[in-house]
């Protein structure tokens, strides 16, 4: 099903007015902002999570910051939904580490070290705005396949097998653009001086 490019804009300048009037603690327009984006946001969370009692929360703490935070949104940045999708998925990705971390065995140091390293992943580093051109000129270097997996991984949480059914590729093929893609990207930012 093709998106409208004008519905799209629309909806996009809709977003940011109301963000700016959260931001002003605008009730209503918060609100309204819950009713137009919750859904996206709960199966973001959800295709994470992938528990409903889990994602229902997140997305509760997502709102929160929203609320919180709206005024930290900056237009020549992002997006709006992809502003607010980075919220949930930074929660998200923040309750997985905590799993983690309950669930680590002492012994086991390799999972340790793992879970130690919170150096940011290349797709991280696309939320942060100072360097978004960066990352823009690192992303448009990649690949038809490989971008468009990473970003469909990225913005929907989809899992290898999920990339797999919906590109109707084989799952090695997916792994190896992700793979490939997220070291490219890696290696770009890091030509650019993007570090975190």
């Amino acid at each position: 099903m093709a998106v409208d490019p004008a519905r799209q804009l629309e909806r996009s300048a809709r977003l940011m007015e109301l963000l700016a009037r959260t931001a002003l603690a605008d009730q209503s327009a918060f609100e309204q902002l819950y009713r137009m984006t919750s859904s996206h946001l709960y199966g973001v969370a959800m295709r994470i999570l992938r528990e409903s009692a889990a994602a229902e929360e997140v997305l509760q703490e997502s709102f929160v910051n929203v609320w919180h935070h709206a005024g930290s949104y900056v237009a020549a940045r992002s997006q709006p939904l992809t502003w607010l999708t980075s919220v949930v998925r930074n929660r998200c990705l923040d309750r997985l580490r905590r799993r983690d971390v309950d669930t680590v065995n002492i012994d086991d140091e390799e999972h340790a070290m793992a879970i130690a390293d919170r150096s940011p992943m290349p797709l991280e580093l696309l939320l942060s705005g100072a360097e978004a051109n960066a990352v823009r000129r690192c992303v448009e270097t990649l690949d038809a396949g490989p971008k468009q997996a990473i970003a469909l991984a990225f913005y929907q949480g989809l899992s290898h097998s999920e990339l797999a059914r919906h590109l109707k590729e084989p799952l090695g093929t997916v792994k190896s653009w992700v793979r490939r893609g997220l070291e490219r990207l890696k290696a770009c930012l890091d030509g650019a001086g993007v570090h975190r």
